[in-house]
């Protein structure tokens, strides 16, 4: 075994299931719905949980353990399960810990898809939640309920990049008796990991940064073996795989993270720095900002700023639509973490569901758009964006 002290690049890149016979360089892809039993002893004691082995792929599988052993080894937790998407993955997340009768807080600034799991589907089975105000954390104790049982966080938030403090959350939680569940998607292990703060789980859409090139779909939940064990129980039986091939992508993305973080991140500061002193632009959010209300924040728990930009452009919700029709060269897509830049309007497309005071209560304004910044040359996105600024003159 290597005595070598592995780094967070190393670790992406040499972690590994066992090789084949075949002595191959590269993990193969186990594209198989099922695996052989030796003999019936060998079947029956699998079953029955005395010896762990892969049996069938909606349990198990070597192309998605690797990516979970990976996953776990760059978030520091102690176990982990991969699902279809990172939608699945929050909602076996909490079908998985709450119960009928249960409560859960969140903030309000969290994708929409998340929000209308909260506002119409747990209400379905008797499960509340309220939302507390990430900018007045004073105010959380009294959100709290004697049947409160998590309370989940994006951070940085989608779209509005607005943080939280993880020592703050962790505290509160400890001190309420509640599950920390940390939606690390922004972000990824390798700018920030939020179990070294203090967070029971954290979740990932890997369809994002952990692909990178928007080729596949995934999720990924990962933290403290107890949960972990129910979620995996709970998984077995409903099904949320994620498929072999798709593992298999994911985990070789997750050799090149580091440096693919490291370009997004260069580019998005230098795409902020534009923007904040371009006269068509009211206000700029990114983590690395100076002028970011969360800087200290961001400087304390992120190694770098990350991909994501948010701004609001003058002239409200039509100048945001032209915006979007200006670009040329920019992407127009529901998707973010991309190798390409792509720019959405959540008014007027991702959150148009939502009504008026709901975008507003989540700190979506009607001129906010949000860039998840590429890894093209800075000069040639910036060139893209004076194309669409040009437009909304």
């Amino acid at each position: 075994m290597s005595k070598v002290n592995k780094h967070f690049e190393t670790e992406a890149i040499r972690t590994q299931i066992e090789t084949t016979p075949e002595k191959e360089h590269s993990t193969p892809m186990y594209l198989t719905s099922s695996f052989l039993f030796d003999d019936v002893e060998e079947m029956r004691a699998t079953f029955a949980n005395e010896i762990d082995r892969n049996t069938y792929s909606r349990f198990t599988n070597p192309n998605t353990s690797e990516l979970i052993d990976k996953m776990c080894k760059l978030e520091k937790a102690e176990a982990g399960f991969a699902t279809a998407t990172g939608m699945s993955a929050i909602f076996t997340t909490f079908m998985t810990i709450l119960s009928a009768g249960d409560h859960m807080l969140s903030v309000r600034s969290i994708f929409g898809s998340t929000h209308t799991i909260f506002s119409k589907f747990l209400p379905k089975y008797n499960i509340s939640s309220d939302y507390v105000d990430l900018n007045d954390t004073s105010s959380w104790d009294a959100a709290v309920k004697p049947n409160s049982k998590l309370l989940y966080l994006e951070t940085p938030t989608n779209p509005g990049i607005e943080l939280i403090d993880l020592d703050f959350a962790s505290a509160f939680c400890k001190k309420h008796d509640l599950i920390l569940i940390v939606d690390n998607c922004f972000a990824t292990p390798y700018i920030q990991r939020p179990i070294e703060f203090g967070a029971d789980l954290v979740i990932h859409s890997a369809t994002k940064y952990i692909d990178g090139q928007g080729r596949v779909m995934g999720g990924m939940v990962l933290g403290r073996k107890d949960l972990i064990a129910d979620i995996f129980t709970f998984s077995r039986s409903t099904g949320p795989s994620l498929s072999p091939f798709n593992a298999w992508i994911l985990s070789k993305s997750l050799e090149t993270l580091a440096v693919r973080m490291d370009r997004h991140s260069e580019n998005a500061l230098k795409l902020a720095e534009y923007l904040e002193a371009h006269p068509q632009v009211e206000w700029v959010r990114y983590p690395f900002l100076p002028s970011h209300p969360q800087h200290e924040i961001a400087k304390k728990q992120m190694s770098t700023g990350g991909g994501m930009v948010s701004f609001g452009i003058k002239g409200g919700l039509e100048a945001g639509k032209t915006f979007l029709e200006g670009v040329e060269m920019c992407s127009l897509s529901a998707n973010l973490g991309d190798t390409r830049t792509i720019v959405t309007h959540p008014a007027s497309t991702t959150h148009a569901k939502l009504t008026d005071e709901e975008r507003e209560a989540t700190g979506i304004t009607a001129n906010l758009i949000r860039l998840s910044v590429g890894l093209e040359h800075i000069e040639d996105i910036q060139a893209d964006l004076d194309i669409a600024f040009a437009k909304c003159k």
